[in-house]
């Protein structure tokens, strides 16, 4: 089959880092953790997270629907208008009909849900809100973001658990090489900073426990890491055709080059310990871009920072990519942002294909001495990339991987649809 290039023509990002892609990728080279204390999380036994803080989230969405969208919706919608705006695209000037939504998620509206059954049970059903069913449904955000857009097109909502953001940009990529659709605004979004999931991720041994300064804990690769930390936030890309992005004028971001699928079939949390199935991922989205192991300039991991997940991660790394391309981990500044974590780590792999910078893994000196990884530590590193992947791993054993690469201005309008 002969599939059309699929390029990213739009990004947008709010993150607990920044409000925009261009604030979110200033604060991650930085390479320092925004973990802070959440007085909404007194009492807990994790009472600290990555939280998105200093933008009043209703003004931001504006008009009367505020009140209707989750707090993961209005990040969602405002991420998405970013990113058509990036893609230099107007909805009103759009034709609906071949505009796609896919926005996944990997817990939906359970903080809604939770707050509306505190309500009922303290003080009866006239304290909930007649929006409460629509605070909770997982496809608010693509519904929310079609509404917004005028986008009439298919309209999805891809739940596979942590790796959510990467599934939802492999799908839309697809709807795209199959005419499906003209324009896919994809992406993921997530907020779970609320008692029951911090609670829940405590008792389950995952996350991190207060050791001194929140914003010390999140350590991925490190010998001494100690468990994740939460985060929260939105990633939506503009996907188009490359050669219809060319048409119009745009020039990409990047291009959206492969992706890769598997499940462990193992357990509900913990990956398999052999990494061989995450690998064939990895193998997959090689194979789908069409590059060998030794084309790979950069990886993005999922680095949560998890003693088994770190592991399992880092020797599959030094297995599928023996020449050693240097390795980032945003978890480390972002905490884990959960569902939305795939595409807020594939938007900032777009960046560094975009800058030549690979960002630092914040809190770490030197990856634990049995990984035999590149680490990038304490300083952004300058180096040309052009070919770079993203690694999701879910709870239920759920894999992806997102293979992207640099697409430079001269050789786009040169070469024109010879990007296939």
């Amino acid at each position: 089959m002969n599939r059309p290039a699929i390029a990213v023509t739009g990004l947008g990002m709010i993150t607990p880092a920044g409000h925009t892609t261009d604030t979110t990728w200033d604060g991650v080279c930085r390479g320092e953790s925004f973990a802070r204390t959440v007085p909404e999380l007194h009492g807990c036994a994790v009472d600290f997270a990555c939280t998105v803080t200093g933008i009043d989230l209703d003004g931001s969405v504006g008009g009367r629907t505020a009140f209707r969208m989750g707090r993961y919706v209005k990040f969602a919608v405002l991420a998405a208008r970013e990113a058509v705006t990036d893609a230099g695209l107007d909805p009103a000037h759009w034709d609906g009909a071949r505009v796609a939504v896919v926005v996944g998620t990997s817990s939906g509206g359970s903080a809604g849900l939770t707050e509306q059954a505190v309500a009922l049970e303290r003080r009866g059903p006239e304290a909930t809100s007649p929006s409460g069913i629509l605070l909770t449904i997982p496809s608010m955000p693509a519904a929310e973001i079609a509404i917004q857009m005028k986008a009439t097109g298919p309209s999805l909502a891809p739940c596979t658990a942590c790796s959510s953001g990467v599934t939802a940009l492999s799908v839309a990529r697809d709807m795209l090489a199959l005419g499906q659709c003209d324009i896919a605004i994809a992406g993921a979004t997530e907020s779970i900073v609320f008692p029951v999931a911090m609670t829940g991720f405590a008792r389950s041994g995952a996350a991190a426990l207060r050791d001194g300064d929140p914003a010390r804990l999140c350590r991925p690769f490190a010998a001494d890491r100690a468990g994740l930390v939460m985060g929260e936030g939105a990633a939506i890309m503009v996907l188009e055709r490359a050669d219809d992005a060319r048409a119009r004028g745009a020039v990409p971001r990047a291009l959206l080059a492969g992706t890769g699928a598997t499940t462990d079939a193992h357990h509900p949390t913990s990956p398999h310990p052999s990494g061989a199935v995450a690998q064939a991922a990895v193998d997959a989205a090689l194979a789908d871009a069409g590059w060998r192991a030794e084309d790979v300039d950069h990886v993005n991991a999922h680095g949560t920072s998890t003693p088994l997940n770190d592991a399992t991660e880092a020797a599959l790394i030094g297995r599928a990519y023996p020449h050693r391309p240097p390795v980032t981990a945003p978890k480390g500044v972002l905490g884990h942002c959960m569902g939305a974590a795939g595409a807020i780590e594939a938007g900032l792999t777009v960046l560094t294909l975009q800058h030549g910078i690979v960002p630092p893994i914040a809190n770490l000196d030197a990856p634990d001495p049995g990984f035999a990884i590149d680490c990038v530590t304490k300083i952004p590193r300058e180096l040309p990339v052009r070919r770079a992947v993203s690694h999701s791993f879910g709870f239920g054993g759920q894999n992806a991987v997102i293979a992207l690469q640099a697409l430079y201005q001269h050789e786009y309008l040169d070469r024109g649809s010879a990007y296939r």
